[in-house]
């Protein structure tokens, strides 16, 4: 009778790959879910600040106002500035400058949808919108109404130190002229939710 060599794995062989894959997954998945929740607060800190270039750009080259403003239903034929940064904003033509969308007339040049259900803002004096006037420069408190000056933006991790010795929060910050920056300090973050009056989460 031929002998037949028979391949596979040992008992023993599969119980070790076992033990290295359910180390490599102990090890793994937490460090995947920290990337995963730092990955959503940069994207969207990240498309604000870039509503904010935008803006602040073709205020300069159209010579007219741009309003940046929180809407209920950013993606609708007459989105208007209704709404809170969650659920998510626009960026339009504001001719008359009344930080209000006058129809099709002023036209939409941006929208973003609402925010991940995992991200929590803090809106220092709960403003809704920010004007860029012709000239590129903010136009301010426009008819009383604060404009954005700062938003806390976190997860139910809080204000802690995350990887890299940065805060896992970030603090979106928007100067009178109009400069835009995102700041991950812990100690910054901190003052400015004691600024605002919240706590996040």
């Amino acid at each position: 009778m031929k002998k037949r060599l028979q391949t596979g794995f040992t008992l023993y062989e599969l119980l070790i790959t076992l033990l290295v894959v359910g180390v490599i997954l102990t090890l793994g998945i937490p460090n995947l879910t920290q990337f995963t929740a730092n990955s959503r607060l940069t994207g969207a800190a990240n498309d604000l600040h870039a509503a904010f270039q935008l803006a602040r750009s073709e205020a300069a080259r159209a010579k007219t106002n741009i309003t940046i403003c929180a809407s209920a239903d950013p993606f609708a034929g007459n989105a208007d500035c209704n709404g809170t940064w969650e659920q998510g904003f626009i960026v339009f033509l504001d001719d008359n400058g009344d930080i209000a969308r006058a129809g099709a007339a002023e036209t939409v040049l941006r929208a973003h949808g609402p925010l991940d259900n995992e991200i929590i803002l803090a809106v220092a004096n709960n403003a809704t919108y920010f004007s860029y006037a012709s000239t590129g420069l903010g136009r301010g408190d426009v008819g009383g109404n604060p404009a954005l000056t700062q938003v806390v933006m976190c997860d139910d991790r809080g204000n802690i130190t995350a990887a890299g010795g940065n805060s896992a929060a970030r603090l979106f910050v928007a100067t009178p002229l109009g400069r835009a920056t995102i700041l991950r300090d812990k100690a910054l973050i901190g003052t400015a939710l004691g600024n605002i009056g919240a706590t996040c989460p």
